[in-house]
């Protein structure tokens, strides 16, 4: 597996399978008619153990990864229709909180790059205006919409305004923000990066100052897109 790659969900899942310990005392090491069965009963209980051990750390690592899935949301696209994310999944998805008036701004020109050059081999990017950091996104959807179209050539798929921090957090960033760390917690500027994989679940974090044609970043989607759906 990719080394940039956070696997805290991952690493979570062992911990917790390493905590279960071992499936308890052989208590069936009694002797018969002379005979030693010491070691049968040790392998046979060593490899129960193991067995169940696997078993654990299956169960709770897929327990981990349907809590990463989060496209199980709707939001409203920039021009007011309301969408259904699951229609993402199959996809590798990037979702960023943007922001026009944002030091940052220029990013969108990268973004739509990527998006262009990737986009007929499953990439994806999904724009979430939010006007949380320093009001750097303060006009209607509209303008917005004008904004990315006229500046960048924006044609990645682009939402409504919506809250990405506070008690009015979007569903879908509520989401976002659970995941375990380093993944997870508030984005704390414009243009946080979540990455998701085919299956929508969430497997990278890139935050403001890493550029969206950063080389890790690219190595990123490149090698969830190598990857099928499963």
């Amino acid at each position: 597996m990719n080394a940039m790659k956070w696997v805290g969900i991952v690493v979570a899942a062992g911990m917790l399978a390493g905590c279960s310990g071992e499936s308890g005392q052989d208590t069936g090491s009694e002797n018969h008619a002379g005979h030693d069965h010491s070691d049968h009963d040790h392998s046979t209980h060593d490899h129960d153990a193991g067995a169940n051990q696997e078993r654990t750390e299956s169960q709770t690592e897929e327990a981990a990864l349907s809590d990463a899935y989060v496209l199980d949301h709707t939001a409203s696209r920039i021009t007011g229709e309301e969408e259904d994310l699951s229609k993402y999944k199959g996809q590798v998805v990037m979702i960023v909180n943007v922001a026009s008036k944002c030091g940052f701004t220029n990013q969108y020109e990268p973004l739509e790059k990527l998006y262009s050059e990737r986009k007929g081999d499953g990439f994806v990017v999904l724009g979430f205006p939010a006007n949380n950091f320093k009001e750097q996104e303060p006009g209607s959807n509209e303008e917005i919409a004008e904004f990315c179209q006229s500046t960048y050539g924006v044609d990645f798929p682009m939402f409504s305004k919506i809250d990405v921090i506070g008690e009015d957090t979007h569903p879908l960033y509520k989401d976002l923000v659970a995941q375990p760390e380093p993944i997870g917690g508030d984005p704390e500027w414009n243009f946080t990066k979540f990455l998701l994989n085919r299956k929508g679940e969430v497997v990278y974090r890139f935050d403001t100052r890493t550029p969206p044609d950063d080389p890790k970043v690219i190595a990123a989607i490149d090698e969830l897109l190598a990857q099928d759906a499963g």
